[in-house]
């Protein structure tokens, strides 16, 4: 099968995919033609972003602010929350330390954050 071999081609794959767009819809069919060209360099333009653009898997203390941010927390209320002292909160923030197991299960289950991010795997 095809694959973009490098930037220029990525590119212009990009570019045409950005024209398909608005060609099709959740209504077109499977057959129509802009349908099955924008699915192919779809699928193309993917395998070359996995292996030239790799998303990182997110660190805690990035999760952890993120999380702040949405549920309206201070760190101070996220210490209370734990039961731990806020440095401790700062510590984390900061990627100084790492949660104990017992706080990191506090921190998946109060938080919504999946463990595998919590316990760094």
């Amino acid at each position: 099968m095809a694959r973009i071999n490098n930037e220029m081609a990525y590119k212009a794959t990009m570019q045409r995919i950005e024209e398909l767009l608005p060609l099709v819809d959740d209504d077109t069919p499977a057959t129509d033609k802009n349908l099955v060209e924008l699915d192919l360099l779809s699928e193309l333009a993917a395998e070359y972003e996995e292996e030239h653009y790799p998303v990182a898997a997110p660190s805690l203390p990035d999760v952890l602010r993120l999380r702040m941010a949405e549920m309206g927390l201070t760190q101070s209320k996220l210490s209370e929350m734990l039961g731990i002292s806020p440095s401790r909160v700062s510590d984390y923030l900061a990627g100084r330390s790492e949660p104990t197991l017992k706080i990191g299960r506090e921190i998946s289950r109060k938080l919504g954050i999946d463990a595998a991010i919590v316990l760094g795997v």
